[in-house]
């Protein structure tokens, strides 16, 4: 038997399932692009672009350093060779803005009417305005030969402090998880990816 909520609490049943929805979104959103004319799967050899996109002026980051290492871990894994003839070239980018967030609570509501008098307590809403610094990764695979984009993976996910204290980690699991969308292999065929995952660990 269907049974509806009563209308007094559907607020707070609502304000409830906005919460366990959030708390359960956990990890960088990821999102790729592919050039639809390009041969990805011809592809055997990979080197970086020189200066990245994450270099200084004049000399390279540490965070170039990271992801570098992180891409290598990746695209071993997959069969690509480091070369300096590469078919592939990879570039990085990275940037960071400040976000507002807003989040409405509601407290639970019961009440009526006996007789012409109302009584009961009735849920007000609560609105809280958060601030947080956003950050975004976006890998670039380039056509060496052609120099064209063939394949960009980007991922976006709140910065915590955890993340600045221990930067390398970060880096190395959006890699990867920007990866686990990376189909395929040097070998020409699809990469299953449960394997390339249990070969890059």
């Amino acid at each position: 038997m269907n049974r509806k909520l009563p209308r007094l609490t559907l607020p707070f049943a609502l304000a409830a399932m906005v919460t366990l929805l959030a708390g359960c979104a956990t990890g960088p959103r990821i999102f790729t692009n592919t050039d639809p004319a390009a041969d990805i799967g011809s592809f055997r050899t990979y080197n970086f672009v020189q200066p990245l996109g994450t270099d200084r002026a004049g000399y390279s980051s540490l965070e170039s350093q990271f992801l570098r290492t992180a891409v290598n871990r990746e695209l071993a894994a997959r069969g690509f060779q480091l070369s300096d003839n590469p078919d592939i070239l990879v570039n990085f980018y990275t940037e960071s803005r400040e976000r507002l967030q807003a989040t409405t609570t509601a407290g639970p509501g019961f009440g009526g009417f006996y007789g012409f008098r109302r009584y009961g307590v009735w849920g007000g809403y609560e609105t809280r305005i958060t601030q947080f610094t956003e950050g975004t990764l976006i890998i670039d695979l380039v056509d060496a030969r052609r120099g064209q984009l063939v394949w960009e993976g980007i991922a976006v996910d709140r910065v915590r402090e955890q993340d600045l204290r221990n930067r390398q980690n970060a880096i190395d699991q959006a890699v990867a998880q920007i990866f686990a969308e990376f189909p395929w292999r040097a070998t020409g065929s699809m990469a299953q990816q449960g394997t390339v995952a249990r070969d890059a660990r």
